[in-house]
């Protein structure tokens, strides 16, 4: 894999961002349209299939979102553990969950200064990347 930097640092998940979403996407779409066409004969199947893709679109967005959650927890306590290895002080309260994710990214011995500018200043997530000079990769994440 070639050296991560802010220019290559996202990630997809095929299955995830190309299949799962879109299908369940255009599957509602397609309910949908399938809706404004129906007869009294299939009028209440439609509906039922309105209500199924609804539900699939809401399910598939929380799986989604309680992941994320969880894995922002986990970046959070370990940003919060690894700058207090690193200054003997706890992490400043004023940085937000995007600005300890982007920290992540920064190598230990930037770290701390960049998370004291980030609170100082109120850099966005976008901003703290582009700061940083030595990259530390993150290639367990989904």
């Amino acid at each position: 894999m070639k050296k991560q930097d802010f220019s290559n640092h996202v990630r997809y998940d095929p299955i995830w961002h190309f299949t799962a979403v879109p299908l369940t996407l255009a599957g509602l779409v397609a309910s949908i349209v399938n809706l404004t066409r129906c007869n009294e004969a299939n009028c209440f199947a439609s509906v039922l299939l309105v209500l199924i893709f609804f539900i699939l679109a809401t399910l598939v967005a929380m799986v989604r979102s309680y992941g994320l959650k969880v894995q922002d927890r986990a970046i959070r306590t370990e940003e919060k553990l690894r700058h207090f290895i690193l200054t003997g002080q706890p992490l400043d309260k004023r940085l937000k969950m995007g600005q300890i994710v982007a920290l992540r990214f920064a190598a230990d011995q930037e770290m701390p200064a960049l998370a004291k500018r980030a609170a100082e200043e109120t850099l966005t997530p976008k901003q703290i990347k582009q700061a940083i000079t030595e990259w530390r990769p993150d290639l367990r994440r989904v």
